[in-house]
């Protein structure tokens, strides 16, 4: 696992101090672009200092973008290498993170891959892979968090889809049910760490803007039809629910599967 690392002054700060995550630390994974990078920006927004993880050097590029946006916020970055597929890797980045910040308050988990296609071609391998990303990462970086995260204010937080509620078209069943795992995950950490008073939950995005869905994609328009409101989500809409739940807004919510769909779902 590699890793870069940026600490910020307050000089520059463009956000100020006092928000609400303020002194808090916080590991997004897959946190380089999309919904990922959106939560990065919006915890160090409200004053957490914010890791990182990231699995190709091709992206290296954006992943500095990423971190120099959190340091013109004051906050410090820690920008980690660590592919979500391999589970030492998953479970060396969040020890990382605590031992880099000194403390873990929030975990995300977001990083994720979309499978799709006709069931019949999908193979093993695919199936192997998606799980190992989509399930067994965001068991073993939760397992790790725990012994982190501080009793009365710990948060961990999956990043699941509406996909893993209802199915409303055909070749994604194995991106479906990948994420329906999540919600038993879920409730299951929440009973778990409940006594210690750290919240679990899952946030269940629909049709966002981003590189893996763009809302000018050939299917964009049967997406926006599907929706209440007929419009994508931007991965802002995403960050804001992820940020009230480590906040103290989200103190008695756990877990809960929240879908921010436009009303896809309704």
């Amino acid at each position: 696992m590699a890793e870069t690392h940026a600490t910020a002054t307050a000089t520059g700060t463009t956000d100020p101090v006092g928000g609400a995550l303020t002194g808090k630390t916080a590991l997004v994974t897959g946190g380089s672009r999309g919904i990922g990078a959106a939560i990065v920006r919006r915890l160090a927004r409200d004053g957490a200092d914010v890791a990182f993880t990231y699995v190709s050097a091709a992206g290296e590029e954006q992943v500095g973008k990423v971190a120099a946006d959190v340091e013109a916020l004051g906050r410090r970055a820690l920008a980690l290498r660590a592919d979500a597929a391999d589970p030492r890797a998953v479970v060396a980045a969040v020890d990382r993170t605590a031992q880099e910040f000194g403390r873990l308050d929030i975990l995300v988990n977001n990083a994720g891959v979309f499978p799709n296609g006709p069931i019949e071609e999908v193979t093993t391998a695919e199936v192997d892979h998606t799980i190992a990303v989509h399930v067994r990462a965001v068991f073993l970086a939760s397992q790790a968090a725990a012994r982190h995260l501080p009793d009365g204010s710990g948060r961990i937080i999956g990043i699941g889809s509406t996909l893993a509620e209802r199915v409303p078209f055909a070749g994604v069943t194995l991106y479906a049910m990948s994420k329906a795992a999540l919600a038993g995950l879920t409730r299951g950490l929440a009973r778990d760490l409940g006594p210690r008073g750290i919240t679990v939950n899952v946030v269940h995005p629909g049709s966002t803007d981003t590189d893996m869905n763009p809302a000018d994609a050939a299917d964009a328009n049967l997406q926006r039809e599907l929706t209440a409101l007929g419009r994508f989500l931007h991965p802002d809409d995403i960050a804001a629910t992820v940020a009230h739940l480590a906040g103290p807004g989200g103190h008695r919510i756990t877990g809960a599967a929240i879908t921010v769909d436009a009303g896809a779902n309704a």
